[in-house]
């Protein structure tokens, strides 16, 4: 079948398991074409990522000339349409602050869209992110009739969902994707009742690259923390209790993977707090190499104040490095005692504690932490899986799938279906 995938920006660094997706569905015997509003391409740093940037037609990207003409194509070829499309925009801006004008780009885009999809014979839509790429997602499948879908990841549409119409997104949906159990609890806040059989839990996978046994660990004080230098990641807390750690006269290194807008503020707290033997800033690593440095480090450590479920924690966990986490949205339903450890977001003293008791383990219960990491990880987050699910789902609003993934289920198996 032919799939449409959209989001607002793609390829991207911090997208991997979209590329992932992708790659799976294709697999499965279905032509997937990659659309992105647009593409930071002086960023990609991943050989896989710079390659897609190739398959992906970027809709901001395009002169103007050819956008305004793909607008006016879509508008004759449906001028009912258009204007069912319009209502639908001004409705969405009624709960937005951005405001009409704002969403009459998101028609202008869905237009060119439409455009595209009608020549390339799209017969579904699937949308990463319940913000503006499903707002224009939406759009299309009022000028063109094709089913779309969506998967929501948070924290940023349950920051706003009044303001990102989840329920009506929902409504418009063929259905709707968490990837967590506490995701689809957020959904079922914000959907009708009527709309939750739409709900699906449908977890971000891992490739088959992580199903080969990793290396065995040497024992080592580093700890790692992947993630975007941005306030919700929690890097300014951690490094408060990296001062703290140091103070005890513990021994360690955090090295902090991931580039973005807090650097700088990053820098001068590590300056200030005088440390720069402990806390090193790597920048924006690729895929291989995050996996040499998860492969190193003794913890991943992940302090989020706010978060959906993060990648970076099963592919640490997949590698069998446990991990030093906190009690937010979907992480405890991956994190548990045995495999990692779980602290209250927001408190410093108690992520040292947890760093600590951490770098005491002996090599074999950290072996065994390790092992259980493992083994829940790949249990749980298998590209595989997920992509049968999704095309489970797609096949209930007319895309056609294998007999096989009637069957198909994702743990935790009675909130899947």
């Amino acid at each position: 079948m032919r799939i449409a995938y959209f989001t607002n920006e793609y390829p991207a660094t911090s997208h991997t398991f979209i590329r992932r997706e992708i790659r799976a569905m294709e697999t499965r015997g279905h032509t997937i074409l990659r659309y992105a509003l647009r593409c930071k391409p002086e960023e990609l740093i991943d050989p896989d990522d710079i390659a897609e940037m190739e398959r992906t037609a970027h809709v901001l990207h395009l002169p103007k000339a050819r956008l305004l003409a793909s607008v006016i194509s879509s508008v004759l070829s449906s001028p009912a349409a258009f204007f069912r499309a319009a209502r639908t925009a001004s409705r969405y801006s009624s709960h937005s602050k951005r405001g009409f004008l704002v969403h009459l780009a998101y028609l202008a885009e869905a237009l060119v869209l439409a455009d595209w999809f009608r020549r390339d014979d799209v017969e579904h839509i699937h949308v990463h992110f319940g913000t503006n790429p499903a707002t224009v997602a939406a759009l299309v499948h009022d000028l063109t009739g094709v089913p779309f879908s969506i998967t929501v990841h948070g924290p940023e549409e349950f920051d706003r969902p009044h303001e990102h119409a989840l329920g009506k997104k929902t409504a418009a949906a063929s259905f709707v994707a968490a990837i967590s159990s506490y995701g689809r609890s957020q959904l079922m806040r914000w959907a009708d009742y009527e709309h939750w059989h739409k709900l699906h839990i449908v977890h971000c996978g891992l490739d088959a690259t992580y199903r080969n046994q990793p290396l065995p660990k040497k024992p080592s004080n580093t700890f790692l923390c992947i993630g975007r230098y941005s306030e919700q990641k929690g890097h300014l807390l951690l490094i408060d209790a990296a001062a703290k750690l140091r103070d005890q006269g513990a021994q360690f290194q955090i090295r902090l993977a991931g580039d973005g807008p807090l650097r700088p503020i990053m820098e001068k707290r590590i300056h200030d707090l005088e440390l720069s033997n402990h806390v090193l800033l790597l920048g924006a690593l690729p895929q291989m190499k995050i996996r040499e440095e998860i492969q190193t480090a003794r913890a991943l450590v992940l302090p989020s104040f706010a978060e959906g479920l993060p990648v970076a924690l099963m592919e640490a966990m997949a590698l069998s490095t446990p991990t030093i986490t906190t009690y937010v949205a979907g992480i405890p339903e991956l994190v548990e005692r045995e495999n990692g450890w779980l602290v209250a977001a927001g408190d410093a003293a108690a992520l040292a504690i947890a760093m600590k008791e951490a770098l005491a383990v002996d090599a074999p219960t950290l072996a065994a932490m390790g092992a259980q990491a493992r083994a829940r990880a790949l249990a749980r987050h298998d590209i595989t899986t997920s992509a049968r699910l999704l095309e489970r789902h797609m096949a209930r609003s007319g895309i056609s799938a294998p007999a096989e993934t009637q069957t198909i289920t994702q743990q935790p198996t009675p909130a899947s279906l």
